[in-house]
């Protein structure tokens, strides 16, 4: 069940779900202004979202997105207030005016390798029948940084890319040493295999290492990661890189040096980071 979680007097964040593929939404409060933080992936999830904030008599003034992908903004008609994104998320939001969602158009774009099957489902799962999704443009763009300071508390926007999605940016709250980075550091999965490349996750993790935060929200993780365990996060990312190009994407000879070097077996999750550089690397 999602909860409204109250981390602060400023910040306020909706718990994601995994099985409808719900991201994580959040505010953040100022004296005068409320910068809320990407629409959900459907006009009820949005609904939820501002409810329990209305509750706390708590109204958005801004939005900013993340990035594009639809579970980030198939809620935005819900949204009152001007949308802030990156100049690539506004051409992409564009983009998917134009696209059907029906379970036909959705099975054929899968049958294609345009959509993936895990997102089709989770659309037809928490859209039901009845996919009436009406997308809104950004008012406000940026291409590189902005601030925008909303009373006693600010938040630095900033795009970071990424394989996951080009357009990805963060929000980040000095104030508060709260790092929003939404989906970026999750692999490219819009690929025949989800995949890293060694470059992009090389200026990914240059700019995420310039903030600092002790506490890091992912948009799909239940629980937001501390300083330690994002440092971790990155390291892995900067580790498994240099490795991949060292031994040009050979998956064992990569997995002995990594392991050599922790003096231990490999965790899942590192296996699985080093078979995406090495998808990213063919």
């Amino acid at each position: 069940m999602q909860q409204l979680i109250q981390m602060s007097k400023r910040i306020l964040y909706l718990t994601p779900y995994q099985e409808t593929d719900r991201p994580l939404l959040a505010a953040i409060v100022g004296d005068r202004k409320t910068l809320l933080i990407d629409a959900g992936n459907s006009s009820s999830h949005a609904k939820l979202f501002l409810e329990q904030l209305g509750e706390l008599h708590i109204k958005g003034d801004w939005l900013v997105l993340t990035h594009w992908h639809w579970d980030h903004v198939f809620g935005l008609k819900e949204m009152d207030m001007p949308i802030i994104s990156h100049s690539q998320t506004l051409q992409h939001i564009k983009e998917l005016m134009d696209v059907t969602w029906t379970d036909c158009a959705l099975d054929k774009r899968v049958e294609l390798g345009i959509e993936i099957p895990f997102c089709a489902e989770a659309i037809k799962k928490e859209l039901g029948m009845n996919r009436d999704i009406t997308l809104c443009l950004p008012e406000l763009t940026f291409d590189s940084r902005m601030t925008i300071d909303l009373g006693g508390v600010s938040c630095v926007i900033e795009h970071v890319g990424g394989d996951h999605s080009s357009d990805s940016s963060l929000i980040y709250i000095p104030e508060e040493k709260i790092l929003f980075i939404g989906d970026c550091l999750y692999p490219n999965i819009y690929a025949s295999k989800w995949n890293y490349t060694i470059e992009k996750s090389r200026r990914l993790v240059e700019q995420l290492e310039k903030y600092d935060a002790n506490i890091i929200f992912l948009s799909h993780q239940e629980v937001p990661l501390t300083k330690a365990e994002f440092e971790e996060e990155l390291l892995l990312l900067k580790n498994t890189a240099f490795l991949a190009e060292k031994f040009q994407g050979d998956q064992e000879k990569i997995k002995r040096e990594m392991s050599a070097h922790l003096q231990r077996e490999l965790t899942e999750d590192e296996e699985e980071t080093i078979c995406f550089f090495v998808h990213g690397f063919e």
